[in-house]
């Protein structure tokens, strides 16, 4: 008997389930959290509701990498989308004019958004890890 290949395991299906409700959800609570009001509060959970969906986007097209690396790179990734703030180039200016690139980029660089995005990696970190265990142990 031939065993099934680690993608196609009923784990790795729920994994994946999993996963995809939650990014459902963190969109738009991400989007509430960070337009509803106009402080620092709102900002700071705005930039952690960022990472998890990064952090939950990738485990969920690479489910085989370790949840921690995934969880660092995405955490090294917007530290450097925010240093990237910093520099004037026309391309990145006009991608950052779109809707979609100021969502993606941001607007401005902000040194208090680099606690947001290591508190965010962490929680991001743990949940991803709590969805892929209950994927494990339970049926979706």
């Amino acid at each position: 008997m031939n065993p099934q290949p680690v993608g196609d395991r009923p784990s790795y299906r729920r994994d994946r389930g999993l996963l995809l409700l939650n990014l459902v959800l963190i969109v738009p609570l991400g989007y509430v959290v960070r337009f509803a009001g106009n402080g620092w509060l709102n900002d700071f959970l705005g930039s952690v509701a960022y990472e998890v969906f990064w952090v939950l986007l990738f485990a969920l097209f690479w489910p085989r990498v370790a949840r921690w690396r995934i969880a660092i790179a995405v955490c090294l990734g917007t530290c450097s989308i925010e240093f990237l703030q910093l520099w004037q180039n026309p391309l990145y200016l006009a991608a950052k004019a779109t809707f979609i690139g100021r969502l993606v980029l941001g607007s401005s660089f902000y040194w208090g958004d680099f606690p947001a995005y290591f508190v965010g990696s962490g929680i991001a970190w743990l949940w991803a890890i709590a969805l892929h265990r209950r994927a494990l142990t339970r049926r979706l």
